[in-house]
């Protein structure tokens, strides 16, 4: 299964636009932080091989630009319903009983976010004031441990947007309501990328 997004000219959805800008910023960050440890691995393979000279704390780079690797994009995963679920029953819900099996176990992620919003900050906390650092060159681990309360916030947000969505469809009986992610099949997902192949013009997701 697949997930599309509906926009329209509502409050909502203007909303989701606007939060999504932010969202794929966060997301070109975390591959802008991939591509950097590329070329960070490239240079330290040639030094090392060339000039016996690797980075130096090279592995302490890594480990702190795995957190935003991991954890920028949670949020523009979530707004495209791109994260890992189980659709074998709700898959088979339609109307009203589909937007309230969403809207509960988005309320429950929602909680579960916000339980790890809590404990992710204290961790931060926790090395920044006693100034926690890497084993090898010292790198302050505060920054990375940062990055994680900021995306969980980033993602909470995205389930408010989601809860309204969710709340609007459930309360009008909507079809197809925007700003949430609408279940697609194996058969509707291959006919949208034939369409883009054929016509890349053409808009998706409205």
């Amino acid at each position: 299964m697949s997930a599309s997004v509906r926009n329209d000219e509502s409050a909502l959805s203007l909303a989701d636009r606007w939060f999504f800008r932010v969202e794929s910023s966060l997301n070109l960050a975390a591959g802008l932080v991939i591509l950097c440890l590329v070329a960070m691995a490239t240079i330290n393979v040639l030094g090392r091989w060339l000039f016996s000279s690797p980075i130096s704390g090279y592995i302490d780079w890594v480990e702190q630009a795995m957190a935003f690797i991991a954890f920028l994009g949670i949020a523009y995963t979530q707004r495209l319903g791109g994260h890992i679920r189980m659709d074998i029953i709700v898959g088979r819900f339609h109307g009203r009983w589909l937007w309230f099996t969403e809207l509960v176990t988005t309320l429950l992620m929602f909680v579960v976010t916000l339980v790890l919003i809590y404990g992710s900050y204290l961790h931060f906390w926790r090395a920044y004031s006693i100034g926690d650092s890497s084993l090898d060159i010292n790198l302050p681990t505060w920054p990375a441990k940062l990055v994680v309360p900021v995306a969980f916030t980033i993602l909470a947000l995205r389930l408010l947007l989601q809860l309204w969505g969710y709340t609007r469809a459930l309360r009008n009986g909507e079809h197809h309501p925007v700003a949430v992610p609408l279940i697609e099949s194996a058969f509707e997902v291959a006919k949208k990328e034939a369409e883009s192949v054929s016509n890349p013009n053409d808009s998706v997701g409205k």
